[in-house]
């Protein structure tokens, strides 16, 4: 009896011994990307903001006031401006073509997904959906290249409606960038109507609502929160799209809001400046610093938003 109970003692403590050893190889991966994400911002602070000698930082050569305020952005130039207006532009113009196109697109098909497709439907759709967000961004960048814009935009709106639609352009990179950003706003999307209760759907229909009533005006604003998460996740992706843009949009940058038009983002200005022929420690290249650090808290205050948006406006089921 007395040799069963220490058997069982010792049982239990290597039982818990390897318990303690998992959770803290768990903590250790979570560890891991708080340290990555800190290690992160200390490399973009310190070169685009506290770096001295030499290779002086990239606020300690520009003013903050010109930095944010200038229209132009020519720093390879030899009138060097830095004003990061165009880049910002750039970015936001084709973030919210992407957005006009993912997002009504994104929820129509998780909609059909959840409330209207018969199973096997939904299991050959989703699937086929989400290959999408497996397709290299190069490829999408080079299909707005071959075929949206020759094939889709000059056609339309070129030589029908009389636009002037260059060869590298915004419309074409936010058309794909906004397909390559619809499966994760179809995705995340379905998960939150999903997670809205049977019983609110069926009391829609004892009431002797329509499906589509039951969907639009009982299911989705239950789920509204993740919805609008989704939404804000999918444009941070948008933001820091690189390869897509760079191929289709050009590296011209221009303070325009015409779609037709080449411009330069905050990422394509990234690869420019690492594959280019920019000499280190230069203002030039401390600038591509200075653009990571911007771009880094733009995408930063979104996912914050989106995670208060989140928590805000959840709704809690019993």
């Amino acid at each position: 009896m007395k040799g069963d109970s220490h058997l069982l003692l010792r049982r239990f403590s290597l039982s818990r011994a390897k318990e303690q050893a998992i959770q803290f190889s768990l903590f250790l991966c979570a560890l891991l990307s708080v340290v990555t994400t800190l290690g992160i911002i200390i490399v973009l602070v310190n070169e685009a903001v506290v770096a001295v000698g030499p290779n002086a930082a990239f606020f300690q050569e520009v003013s903050l006031k010109e930095f944010f305020t200038d229209t132009r952005w020519t720093p390879q130039f030899a009138d060097k401006h830095f004003g990061v207006l165009p880049l910002l532009a750039g970015t936001f113009l084709i973030a919210g073509i992407a957005a006009l196109i993912a997002l009504p697109i994104g929820l129509a098909s998780a909609i059909y997904l959840c409330e209207y497709a018969a199973p096997r439907t939904r299991d050959f759709v989703k699937p086929s959906l989400e290959i999408l967000a497996g397709v290299p961004t190069v490829v999408y960048g080079y299909f707005a290249l071959v075929f949206v814009t020759p094939y889709l935009l000059k056609p339309i709106f070129q030589d029908l409606l009389g636009f002037d639609v260059g060869v590298f352009n915004a419309a074409s990179a936010g058309i794909v960038v906004g397909v390559m950003i619809l499966p994760m706003v179809s995705s995340l999307s379905e998960d939150a109507l999903r997670a809205v209760p049977r019983g609110l759907r069926e009391a829609g229909y004892a009431l002797g609502s329509t499906k589509f009533d039951v969907s639009v005006k009982i299911v989705l604003p239950a789920a509204a929160s993740g919805i609008m998460a989704s939404f804000l996740l999918a444009i941070s992706r948008a933001v820091g799209e690189t390869m897509a843009v760079s191929i289709a949009a050009g590296m011209t940058p221009a303070l325009t809001m015409n779609p037709f038009r080449s411009v330069q983002t905050m990422t394509s200005y990234i690869v420019n400046v690492s594959l280019g022929d920019t000499p280190a420690g230069s203002v030039q290249y401390q600038s591509l610093y200075a653009i990571a650090l911007t771009l880094f808290c733009i995408t930063l205050a979104m996912n914050i938003l989106s995670q208060v948006v989140l928590s805000r406006y959840r709704e809690v089921y019993e």
